[in-house]
């Protein structure tokens, strides 16, 4: 399949008041945000977006839906920094007290910061590295499915989330660890005509981690586990229209957070085997394509800015026997689209 992505990302960098946002390097989505006016460090940062709030999210949006922030680091020293910058991107942070959330997966003292690690107490080991660990032409794996773990952020609840902010306390080093980006407004642009017509009105079934519905669990002939109310799988639509932009965007995960017993897809034959399955597939391995898809590599101090309404992200290894990470995430809700309008919150007990 031959895949053509030229996007914004071939021009210059752009003002936006205060801010330069600079083209991501082998990106064709995304920006570096710093400031132009020679201020550093997050507090000039911080305090320049506040003075105008809308700013970084129209910054966010005009790059398709990933914006890199470093220099960072005084956050790891306030954490309150990480919520004022949230809330720039959301109506409403996230209280992962509030929401079921394990208590060793939030940080101490505040509840909106999700803990990504492999530091006592949450011990969230990396994934194994990928089979065999290089491309032919030795690079690092980006494309489906030779590297698996794509997915959105809690795409098994509705509403859905709306962005994301993944900050690096203790970054793993140099060539590990990695965070893959992927663009779905490009993924579907891009789509041959025949599956993007397909893939129009499809439903996705998505399902909470652990729930012995992966594709995983359904290979090796796992019995699902029984479900609460609140975790039942979820329908999603597999083409979003963007809520801000009115752009179209792919939306669907692959192993993990699919239903592969009674889906991956509504309407289509179930099961590891089946239709659906084999759709999936083939719109997985075009997502994740190289053209659309940016590689970070995290420093200290670096923060990444994703829209979960427009694209994927996949988790790399590091040598957790050797090294320790410590990432902070936040989330952000309110605008998830016309399709959840009055909804309740399906991941909240009755």
């Amino acid at each position: 399949m031959t895949v053509n992505a030229t996007r914004h990302n071939a021009g210059a960098s752009k003002s936006f008041g205060p801010f330069t946002v600079s083209p991501l390097p082998d990106a064709t989505f995304g920006g570096r945000v710093e400031l132009a006016n020679g201020r550093s460090g997050a507090r000039a940062f911080i305090e320049t977006a506040e003075a105008d709030p809308g700013l970084l999210s129209r910054a966010l949006y005009d790059v398709e839906g990933l914006l890199f922030l470093p220099g960072m680091d005084a956050i790891s020293d306030d954490p309150e920094f990480l919520l004022r910058l949230s809330r720039l991107f959301g109506a409403e942070v996230e209280d992962y007290s509030q929401t079921l959330i394990a208590k060793n997966m939030t940080h101490p003292s505040v509840p909106e910061i999700f803990i990504v690690s492999n530091i006592e107490p949450a011990i969230k080991l990396p994934p194994a590295r990928p089979t065999p660990p290089l491309t032919e032409s030795g690079e690092l794996p980006t494309q489906f499915p030779h590297r698996r773990g794509w997915h959105t952020d809690q795409s098994y609840r509705r509403p859905p989330p709306d962005v994301s902010l993944f900050y690096a306390v203790i970054p793993s080093p140099e060539g590990q660890g990695q965070t893959l980006y992927a663009n779905g407004f490009a993924a579907y642009d891009a789509l041959p005509n025949d599956l993007k017509a397909q893939a129009q009105n499809l439903i996705g079934i998505h399902v909470m981690l652990g729930a012995g519905r992966s594709e995983y669990a359904a290979r090796a002939g796992e019995a699902p586990k029984p479900l609460e109310a609140h975790q039942q799988p979820q329908h999603q639509p597999v083409v979003r229209t963007h809520p801000v932009t009115g752009q179209r965007a792919l939306f669907l995960c692959e192993a993990g957070q699919m239903d592969w017993v009674d889906g991956p897809f509504v309407g289509m034959a179930p099961g590891a085997n089946g239709a659906g399955a084999k759709l999936l597939y083939e719109l997985m391995t075009h997502y994740t394509h190289p053209a659309f898809t940016y590689t970070h590599n995290w420093s200290k101090g670096d923060l990444v800015v994703y829209d979960n309404r427009s694209s994927i992200h996949a988790a790399t290894w590091f040598d957790s026997d050797a090294y320790q990470r410590l990432m902070w995430r936040t989330t952000t809700w309110g605008n998830p689209g016309p399709d959840y309008d009055g909804e309740a919150r399906s991941w909240i007990p009755k």
